[in-house]
């Protein structure tokens, strides 16, 4: 089951749409979510982050969820590999210092900015 999570891949008002996409136990969504909302912030856009809570592997693969946490811009996941699976297991991202459990501010801008620019 899915909550809070609207479909559509744009805001009603056009603006940039921003999900969080995570599972009860992830302990780096709430680390991606402030380093998210950090980015929005620098960049100024006026985005709301829905959080999407994911509580089955059947909707984990409905959805393409590469693992909590997972972000999505304008419908579109900036960080997904060739190699992502899909379910409820615990995202890794590959970041300048090595793996995190969440991307960096600097990876995260630099995904926002590409998003709002396409």
């Amino acid at each position: 089951m899915v909550t809070d999570c609207p479909n559509l891949p744009l805001g009603e008002d056009g603006a940039m749409k921003v999900q969080l996409l995570y599972f009860n136990g992830c302990p780096n969504w709430k680390v991606a979510e402030e380093r998210l909302q950090h980015a929005l912030d620098v960049l100024e856009i006026p985005a709301v982050i829905d959080r999407c809570l994911v509580e089955t592997d059947e909707v984990a693969g409905r959805l393409r969820f590469a693992g909590s946490p997972s972000i999505l811009l304008n419908g579109r996941d900036p960080f997904r590999s060739a190699s992502s699976r899909f379910g409820l297991t615990c995202r890794v991202y590959d970041t300048p210092d090595g793996p995190e459990g969440a991307p960096t501010l600097i990876q995260l801008v630099e995904a926002v900015k590409k998003a709002a620019a396409a």
